[in-house]
């Protein structure tokens, strides 16, 4: 039974799964195919980047990065990538269990002889197989953008690998943080809205965090805890912002458990 649910559950976001992972390619192929242009012409874009304000460039983080590189050129293009893939991951979390109860389909399910334990675990397992074959296509076409377009341009292979193995870790807390949201409103009737407020709300955050030095806003966005431009400059994460990054995601799957299996499920009338 619980293979059957995990099985439902992963081919109901097959369609989701390729959308977002071409979409996404699409992304990472189109900012690659301007990077020899942008290699070649590096000078004159420092001097553009010049001019413009220094806190625009440290909200994105592009004063902290050498754009002719590589790596450099990954780290900013991996922003976006986080922002698209904070959406999918959050669609995902307020849509685990908000859905069969818009549905009315959850208090069927819940009749099965399986526990509520077990029904949670099959559907987290089944959205977090959907984010891992996403991040699988995402880093082929990283390697294939690199490769197609480095122009012979050296980079430090482990520390791209090290980057996009993070994207993980940053999936996981808006799945996580998703989740618990969910259960803890009252009704969730769209996870969409959720999704984009959550993702570009913690967006903003760290953009601010970048703008403002002193608001430690990085505490609670995923996107400073795991700043690529961050680790593409030092080689590694700031760890005490990892750990949070870690401690949050696991309390608040922790927290929707314990939610789930004292949940009042609302049944058809």
């Amino acid at each position: 039974m619980i293979a059957t649910i995990y099985k439902h559950e992963f081919r109901t976001r097959l369609r989701s799964v390729l959308i977002w992972s071409l979409s996404v390619t699409a992304l990472v192929l189109f900012f690659f195919s301007i990077f020899p242009t942008y290699a070649e012409q590096a000078e004159l874009m420092k001097q553009v980047l010049a001019k413009f304000p220094p806190q625009l460039l440290e909200a994105f983080g592009m004063n902290r990065m050498d754009l002719s590189s590589v790596e450099g050129f990954y780290g900013f293009l991996f922003t976006f990538v986080q922002l698209c893939l904070a959406i999918q991951a959050g669609n995902y979390g307020f849509g685990l269990v908000s859905i069969e109860e818009n549905e009315r389909t959850a208090d069927f399910l819940l009749t099965k002889p399986v526990s509520r334990l077990q029904v949670f675990t099959s559907k987290l397992l089944a959205a977090l197989s959907s984010l891992v074959v996403t991040d699988l296509v995402i880093w082929a076409a990283s390697f294939l953008g690199i490769l197609a377009w480095s122009g012979g341009r050296e980079y430090d292979t482990s520390l791209l690998i090290q980057l996009m193995l993070s994207i993980v870790l940053f999936q996981l807390f808006f799945l996580s943080v998703g989740l618990l949201i969910s259960l803890l409103v009252k009704r969730v009737r769209s996870v969409t809205p959720y999704s984009l407020g959550l993702g570009f709300g913690a967006y903003v955050l760290a953009a601010f965090s970048g703008i403002f030095g002193d608001v430690k806003l990085e505490y609670i966005t995923p996107f400073k805890q795991l700043d690529p431009s961050y680790f593409v400059q030092h080689g590694a994460y700031d760890t005490p912002l990892l750990l949070i990054n870690i401690a949050i995601s696991v309390i608040a799957l922790a927290v929707s458990t314990w939610l789930y299996l004292r949940r009042d499920i609302p049944a058809v009338s």
